[in-house]
């Protein structure tokens, strides 16, 4: 934690840069097993990655993942599963079927929430943490875009015995405007502090520190 706000620092590729982060304070290591991704980790990747992760909470970052992936993953030992899908494309029954087996203090929900249709609040008793990316029509986060700040404020304030993590286009510049906006208090950083796609800029992640620490 920084300045009191939860941190994820995702798309990890290097044991260098998951140093790094939980050298700032980071809580959470996130690591996308998504193969679309330009951050994507294959399974064999992580397993060479493991033994040498700070002892912080690992996150895996899937889209849409069959049962034979999270089962995979769970072996591995994550402590929560980041669960990207698209609510108008995938039927509530399977949304409960990852609740059921992974149980909703285990999965982060991220749903892809198309700001003509709005939050599917159905999906609330599923999961105990929810996280807010940028809509994008094409693609499951990853955008380097902020996303709909007065929403995830609207939505989070509603249920607020659910941990809402705001993404999407998060960096060392906007993060107190970010903040003031939403009343986030926690963040997932990806591509803004990034040198390029899994490859993370230590300055720019000493620069984050620097600013929650003025909270």
């Amino acid at each position: 934690m920084i300045g009191g706000i939860q941190i994820k620092v995702c798309g990890l590729s290097r044991l260098v840069d998951a140093a790094k982060a939980g050298s700032i304070g980071a809580d959470r290591l996130g690591f996308i097993f998504y193969p679309k991704s330009p951050r994507y980790l294959s399974v064999d990747a992580f397993r060479a990655l493991r033994q040498e992760l700070p002892s912080l909470s690992k996150v895996a970052v899937t889209v849409t993942p069959d049962r034979e992936l999270l089962e995979t993953l769970q072996d591995l030992g994550f402590d929560a599963f980041q669960i990207h899908f698209s609510p108008e494309q995938t039927e509530n029954r399977i949304v409960r079927e990852w609740s059921d087996y992974l149980t909703p203090e285990r999965l982060w929900l991220a749903p892809k929430v198309n700001p003509a249709v709005g939050f599917d609040e159905s999906l609330v008793p599923l999961a105990s943490t929810f996280l807010w990316d940028t809509y994008e029509k094409s693609s499951f986060g990853g955008t380097g875009k902020v996303g709909d700040w007065k929403a995830y404020k609207r939505v989070s304030e509603r249920y607020p015995e659910k941990t809402w993590v705001l993404a999407g286009g998060l960096n060392p510049q906007n993060l107190l405007e970010a903040l003031e906006a939403t009343g986030a208090r926690s963040l997932d950083l990806n591509s803004g502090v990034e040198e390029s796609p899994g490859v993370k800029d230590p300055i720019k992640l000493d620069a984050v520190k620097t600013v929650l620490n003025s909270l």
